[in-house]
């Protein structure tokens, strides 16, 4: 090769290796983003009907429950004097009880297949009623006429067939509490963890927060979410939505106007923490069918569609607390 080519071949080789070497270092690779959490829950849990309908949406979508039960539903007529409220006379109850033995039966039956399938059983307290003014003393009682109704439900009722295994899962499995009316005092955060709760879901917050750990127990917020025309906010449970459709009295003529209200608030709220920072979203429920079932018709339009994603994970509060006590952060996507 004459000279002057040799040096024009290496100059041109030298500005290939400086321009690579001036050229802008590779991006660093996007953070993983946390998978989207949403619970949802149940309180009350009575009717039967509704126990198998929830399951069914779980094992088509993937999802784990919460339900709060209220443990009158677990005494006959004739058994309901083993309850006594805090301040009331026994046998009797805001919310009534089972209807008869043969139902008792079939709820623990619902109860014991939730559980098996992964589900949060957790206390929604007895019998309704509104602990705003109890003194930790009466909300220990409440929760120790919880735990003894369900430790012995099968017992209490002359039920023959408890299977092995129910009083230690009575015992030990639930470890969360939703007050009645969402109505707490300073007398329940001191009872809970004397009565070996994990976390409290009773809170209502602005929008959708990450849940602080008080005392030794998580305290979860139903957020309050924009909805209906004017996108004014309200708690994200159906008996707020129900209240805010229809004033708590039953429209079933409006039942298909409501579900795409509700199902559009609840997609919306949903969508603004899965595009954005990623905070769990928290849902509640009944199993009243309220406005012929218009919220329940959300939440399986709703679950169907998010609850199947690969970055979303629906959850119990269990599940959530679980991870946190041992030192998990929120599972994660893309990295």
């Amino acid at each position: 090769m004459p000279r002057l080519s040799r040096v024009f071949a290496f100059s041109l080789a030298s500005l290939a290796a400086s321009g690579a070497a001036l050229a802008d270092p590779p991006a660093p690779p996007m953070p993983a983003k946390p998978k989207q959490v949403v619970i949802i829950s149940f309180d009350s849990a009575r009717d039967i009907s509704q126990w198998t309908r929830s399951r069914t949406l779980a094992r088509r979508t993937g999802a784990h429950f919460t339900y709060f039960l209220s443990c009158v539903f677990l005494l006959s007529p004739e058994t309901r004097k083993e309850y006594t409220a805090p301040g009331k006379t026994s046998g009797t109850s805001n919310i009534g009880f089972a209807a008869s033995k043969q139902e008792v039966t079939e709820r623990l039956d619902q109860i014991g297949l939730a559980a098996h399938e992964g589900h949060d059983i957790a206390s929604h307290a007895c019998g309704h009623f509104d602990g705003k003014d109890w003194s930790k003393a009466d909300w220990l009682k409440e929760f120790a006429s919880f735990e003894h109704i369900l430790e012995n439900a099968y017992a209490i009722n002359g039920i023959a067939s408890e299977p092995d295994g129910w009083r230690e899962f009575a015992r030990h499995a639930v470890v969360g509490f939703r007050a009645p009316y969402l109505s707490t005092n300073k007398a329940l955060y001191e009872a809970l963890p004397a009565a070996g709760y994990q976390f409290d879901a009773s809170g209502v917050s602005q929008g959708p927060a990450l849940p602080p750990t008080v005392g030794g127990i998580t305290r979860f917020s139903l957020p309050q979410i924009p909805e209906g025309p004017k996108s004014r906010p309200v708690i994200a449970m159906d008996y707020n939505l129900y209240v805010r459709h229809s004033g708590g009295f039953e429209r079933p003529s409006k039942a298909g106007e409501f579900a795409g209200r509700t199902y559009q608030a609840f997609r919306a709220a949903f969508d603004a923490q899965y595009q954005g920072k990623r905070i769990p979203l928290e849902l509640g429920f009944h199993f009243t069918l309220m406005n012929d079932g218009a919220y329940w018709d959300a939440l399986e339009r709703f679950a169907g569609e998010v609850c199947v994603k690969a970055d979303v994970e629906c959850i119990s509060f269990r599940d959530y607390v679980t991870r946190q006590s041992a030192g998990q952060k929120q599972a994660t996507v893309g990295g």
